[in-house]
């Protein structure tokens, strides 16, 4: 066997790695972190995929970050912003992407390296990056690197010198970056993307399909950390009225994260933070766009439900901004009073019913008038449904109970006659009477009554009134197990109202609660279902917008970049006609 050859590379961060001495190693180490941003060497970029690697691997580890890394990074950041012919030698062009990953891995979780990252002077060199000097792939890494700084107290401040820029660049960057994504990557044809960004997506193995599949990911993460980076400022109560922008905050309704970034509560996050600050609350009430697209999140299968229906109570809970937003939100919280349990929240329902009904005397006995009859509508039938029917059944005996609840079965058969002989409006207010008379505990039997008339109101074109229905039985029937038709009437609902997300939404979890049904043994997802979703899946696509924005504007070709003075990426690798053959050494 013949054994290789000794490294002639004065340190070398490999053979420094394999040094057996610690003390020794630490200090070729540490110099090499030094010397790093000086040289002009090929393998720069494998040491830093390495290390990429190990931030990944290892965010808690001490040792590089005590030895210099942070400083070595951003100095690499800088280098590629001010040296445009370094940056496009060889490989380089990865380098500024691997700095500030790497910069972002080790401050996620950890002030102390955080505050060690702000002493090394990263600031600067990010926000070089979330200015755009290079690209929307940098931007990522650069907002999500910030957002770890903006996160933790000591290092907040070390941000916050540069507040108005950073969330201004943030909103930009939130509102714009898919339409970015989109032109700069995702529309054009395969031949013109930029190969480093293609490498960096794929890890240099991937096909046309895994591009454009991680290239939505990341435009979804691009989106989603502008947005945690701007709850950083907003948890403080910093430049709320920059933040509270009506155009953004018309925007946010619809940054949700997609189906490829479910973990993050996105837009609807944000407006809960916003919605513990009175500035925040103030202007949330008086934009009606806002409003409604909370109340559609509150009565839907939403991760974040829970979220939506917080901000709802703490816009009512505010004397301020109650009798602004009463008249939207009554209608859809009197649908949730029933509701036990959201995640971790217990007694939803009765935290809902006491704060819609804190007031509710005033409007009973005609001092206080809300400007929507609906409004007072919801709050009268809560009144009966929350205090006189609670009285009532309170007053029944278990030989009443027993009665009411053959009347109400037989009430439902003659209801169901009626709908399979095509009369729908008697069939509905044949299910209206047996709700009204029903006990309160016949949950089951409520559950039924309310799918069963939401059902009706779809056959009669009133999506308004099944959402309603729909959304009662489902939180009759719990979050654990909903109740399975319920979830598909409301889907159609929804779809009936153009709101494909929420459509979509309660599509999947109809799907999901037949698998996990004890009944169903072969499980086939149902043509209409595959259907649903497809077309809505289309509809929520995170490009849908983009892709019809670019088709409007036909003056412009979807790779035509927009200059702002600064160097763009692309052009100076057309300019230079510069190619990076062969796969990248990550």
């Amino acid at each position: 066997m013949h054994s290789e050859p000794p490294c002639s590379k004065l340190n070398c961060f490999f053979c420094t790695m394999n040094e057996p001495e610690p003390s020794v190693r630490r200090a070729k180490l540490s110099q090499c972190f030094k010397e790093m941003p000086l040289r002009d060497d090929q393998e720069h970029v494998l040491v830093l995929s390495g290390l990429w690697n190990i931030s990944m691997a290892q965010p808690d580890d001490p040792e590089f970050p005590a030895l210099g890394i942070f400083e070595c990074m951003a100095k690499l950041i800088h280098r590629g912003i001010i040296d445009q012919n370094w940056l496009l030698r060889g490989q380089n062009i990865y380098i500024p992407y691997y700095a500030a990953h790497i910069i972002g891995s080790y401050t996620m979780d950890n002030p102390q390296f955080a505050e060690k990252a702000v002493k090394s002077g990263v600031v600067l060199p990010l926000m070089e990056l979330l200015r755009g000097k290079m690209s929307w792939v940098e931007q990522r890494v650069a907002v999500r690197a910030l957002g770890h700084l903006a996160s933790h107290e000591k290092t907040f401040e070390a941000v916050v010198v540069l507040e108005v820029e950073i969330i201004s660049l943030a909103m930009e960057i939130a509102s714009n970056c898919l339409e970015v994504v989109y032109k700069e990557f995702v529309g054009i044809k395969p031949r013109k993307r930029p190969k480093y960004h293609c490498d960096l997506l794929t890890r240099g193995v991937g096909e046309l399909e895994l591009q454009s599949r991680k290239a939505e990911e990341w435009a979804s993460q691009l989106q989603c950390w502008s947005l945690y980076l701007l709850n950083c400022f907003a948890s403080k109560e910093r430049c709320l009225n920059l933040i509270c922008n009506t155009e953004f905050l018309n925007n946010l309704c619809g940054m949700w994260g997609g189906l490829v970034n479910l973990t993050s509560p996105a837009g609807i996050g944000l407006l809960r933070t916003l919605c513990s600050s009175k500035t925040g609350r103030e202007n949330i009430a008086n934009s009606r766009q806002v409003m409604e697209s909370i109340c559609n999140v509150s009565r839907s299968s939403d991760d974040w439900q829970n979220m939506a229906i917080d901000c709802l109570l703490l816009l009512l809970k505010d004397p301020e901004t109650r009798y602004g937003v009463i008249d939207i939100a009554a209608s859809s919280l009197v649908d949730l009073v029933e509701l036990r349990s959201l995640g971790e929240s217990k007694m939803v329902g009765e935290t809902i019913s006491q704060t819609l009904l804190q007031d509710y005397y005033k409007i009973k006995f005609g001092f206080l008038k809300l400007k929507s009859q609906e409004a007072e509508k919801a709050l009268e039938e809560l009144w009966e449904l929350r205090v006189e029917n609670i009285k009532r059944d309170k007053l029944m005996s278990e030989q009443d109970m027993k009665e009411r609840q053959v009347l109400v079965g037989k009430l439902k058969k003659q209801g169901n006659q009626k709908f399979w002989t095509g009369k729908i409006e008697k069939a509905c207010k044949i299910y209206s009477k047996a709700l009204e008379l029903c006990p309160l505990n016949f949950r089951k039997e409520r559950i039924v009554l309310y799918s069963n008339r939401a059902q009706c109101y779809l056959l009669l074109k009133n999506p308004a009134a099944a959402i309603s229905d729909t959304t009662r039985a489902l939180c009759l029937s719990g979050t654990v197990s909903p109740h399975s038709k319920s979830l598909w009437r409301r889907s159609q609902a929804y779809d009936m109202k153009g709101l494909a997300k929420e459509s979509l939404m309660d599509c999947l979890m109809f799907i999901n609660s037949r698998i996990k049904s004890e009944h169903t043994k072969r499980v086939r997802i149902p043509y209409y279902a595959a259907r649903m979703i497809n077309k809505q899946m289309n509809a929520t696509w995170l490009f849908a917008n983009a892709k019809s924005k670019l088709c409007i504007k036909k003056e412009k070709t979807v790779d035509e970049y927009e200059s702002k003075g600064e160097y763009q990426l692309q052009e100076m690798m057309d300019a230079k006609n510069m190619g990076f053959p062969g796969k990248p050494m990550i």
